[in-house]
C-alpha cells in the first residue's frame, strides 16, 4: 500500500489549464501537487494546435521556438462555394497566431509550474474524490496499481473534456448532444497550403462545425474536421466527411497521412457552477471551450491563473468553502463568460443555416475591413449587403 500524501492545492490534470493553475498557486505560496494520468505530459496530442498571441503575456507564457511551428498572418474563412474572407491575426480569434507543437507546449507549461515549486506525479489516476464533512478534501489515487489517498485543502479539476472529478463532486458537468462536436484530424505531409493562414471551411462539408487546415511548415499541416454530434450517426461519418473534403481538393488529395487523432469537444454555454466546498473546475473540465471555434487553451489558461491565485489566498486564510472560492467563479466569468455565451447563441443559429446563407454571409464580407471580428460586427455588414437576411439574425442585431 502506497503512503498517503498531503498538500495545500491538488491539481488533477497537467494540460495547459492545470499547469497554469499549479504555477500561480505555487508562486503565491501554496504547497502544490499536480497529478497526470499519462506517463508523458502533452502526449498523445488531441488538438488542432492553433493559438492566438494576445493572451500569452496575461498568464506569463513566453513564446518559444521550442513549441512554435509557424507564425501565421491571419485566417481565411471559406464559404460553401469557397468564396473567401481574410482576416488578420489580431482580429481572427483565439485559434490564430501561432501553430504549435502541442506536446512541447504542454511540457513547457509544466516546466513553468515545476520551476514555480509545484510537485508533479505522472501515471497517477484519480479514481474518486475524498469528502470530509461535506467538503471535497482530495482524491483517492492509483499509481502502478497501488491505491493511496491525496489529502488536499483545495482540489482543482483540470482533467479535460471527459472530466470525472467534477462529476464525482456533484458539479453539473453533463452535456446535451447538440453541445458536443465529434472531431477527427490528420497530420498530412506533401500537401499544398498557404502557410500564411489558418483556413476554415464552412457549410455542409462539416455539418454544425467546420474543416480546418493549420499549417506546420515544410508542406506539413493539420487537416481536421469538427461535426455536431446530433447531426451524425457514428464516428465513421466524421472520417468519411473529412476524406470526401480532402479528395475534392487536389492540394490535399495528393498528401500523405502520418498521424490521426479523434475526440470530442464541448460547444456548450458556460457551465452553471464551477466551484463547490473544497473544489474548483478549470479549462475543458469546466466547459470553457469556445462554442464557435472549439478552442479552449486560451480560456482555460486565463481561468487557470485566477484559480491558482484564489486557491493560494484561500489556503492562507484557512477558508476552503464554496463561498470563499466564489472569488474564482466571479473572476473567470468576468473575463470570458460573456463572449462564450454570445458565441454559444451564435452557434445555435449557425448550425441551422443552409449553405446559401453561409455564402451570402461571406459575400457580405468581401473587400470589407472588420475592425474587430465578432458576431455583431459581422452581422452589421451582412445587414448592409443582404438585408433580406436581417430576420435570420434579428436576435443578434
Amino acid at each position: 500500500m502506497a503512503s498517503d500524501l498531503e498538500c495545500d492545492v491538488l491539481v488533477v490534470g497537467a494540460g495547459p489549464s492545470g499547469s497554469v493553475t499549479a504555477k500561480f498557486a505555487a508562486q503565491n505560496g501554496a504547497n502544490v501537487l499536480m497529478i497526470e494520468k499519462r506517463q508523458e505530459i502533452g502526449s498523445p496530442v488531441r488538438c488542432g494546435e492553433g493559438i492566438s498571441k494576445a493572451w500569452l503575456p496575461e498568464v506569463g507564457i513566453t513564446p518559444s521556438p521550442r513549441w512554435i511551428n509557424v507564425e501565421v498572418e491571419g485566417a481565411r474563412i471559406f464559404s460553401p462555394s469557397e468564396k473567401v474572407f481574410e482576416v488578420n491575426e489580431r482580429d481572427a480569434g483565439n485559434e490564430v497566431g501561432y501553430v504549435i507543437e502541442r506536446d512541447a507546449f504542454d511540457k513547457a507549461l509544466a516546466i513553468d509550474a515545476g520551476n514555480a515549486g509545484a510537485e508533479i506525479m505522472l501515471k497517477t489516476h484519480a479514481v474518486n474524490v475524498l469528502k470530509e464533512n461535506g467538503r471535497i478534501a482530495g482524491v483517492k489515487a492509483k499509481q502502478y496499481g497501488q491505491e493511496f489517498n491525496i489529502h488536499a485543502k483545495i482540489t482543482i479539476g483540470a482533467d479535460g473534456f471527459e472530466s470525472q472529478v467534477g462529476r464525482w463532486a456533484g458539479l453539473p458537468t453533463n452535456l446535451q448532444v447538440k453541445d458536443m462536436d465529434s472531431c477527427l484530424q490528420y497530420r498530412m505531409t506533401n500537401i499544398d497550403s498557404d502557410e500564411r493562414y489558418c483556413d476554415f471551411y464552412l457549410g455542409e462539408c462539416a455539418p454544425g462545425g467546420y474543416v480546418w487546415i493549420f499549417p506546420k511548415g515544410d508542406h506539413l499541416a493539420n487537416v481536421g474536421i469538427g461535426v455536431q454530434v446530433s447531426k451524425i450517426k457514428s464516428q465513421a461519418e466524421v472520417k468519411a466527411l473529412l476524406d470526401k473534403w480532402i479528395d475534392r481538393h487536389p492540394g490535399y488529395a495528393k498528401g500523405k497521412k502520418i498521424d490521426m487523432v479523434a475526440g470530442a469537444v464541448s460547444i456548450s454555454p458556460p457551465i452553471k457552477q464551477a466551484v463547490t466546498d473544497g473544489m474548483m473546475l478549470v479549462g475543458d473540465a469546466a466547459r470553457m471551450i469556445d462554442p464557435i471555434t472549439g478552442g479552449g487553451i486560451a480560456n482555460g489558461c486565463i481561468a487557470g491563473k485566477v484559480a491558482g491565485e484564489v486557491a493560494a489566498k484561500a489556503v492562507k486564510e484557512g477558508n476552503y468553502s464554496k463561498d470563499r472560492l466564489m472569488e474564482y467563479e466571479r473572476g473567470w466569468r468576468a473575463k470570458i463568460e460573456e463572449k462564450q455565451y454570445r458565441n454559444w447563441l451564435a452557434k445555435e443559429k449557425l448550425v441551422t443555416l443552409p449553405d446559401e446563407v453561409f455564402d451570402k454571409v461571406i459575400d457580405s464580407l468581401q473587400g470589407q475591413s472588420v475592425e474587430k471580428l465578432n458576431v455583431l460586427n459581422i452581422l452589421k455588414l451582412v445587414k448592409e449587403k443582404h438585408p433580406e437576411l436581417t430576420k435570420e439574425f434579428a436576435d443578434f442585431l
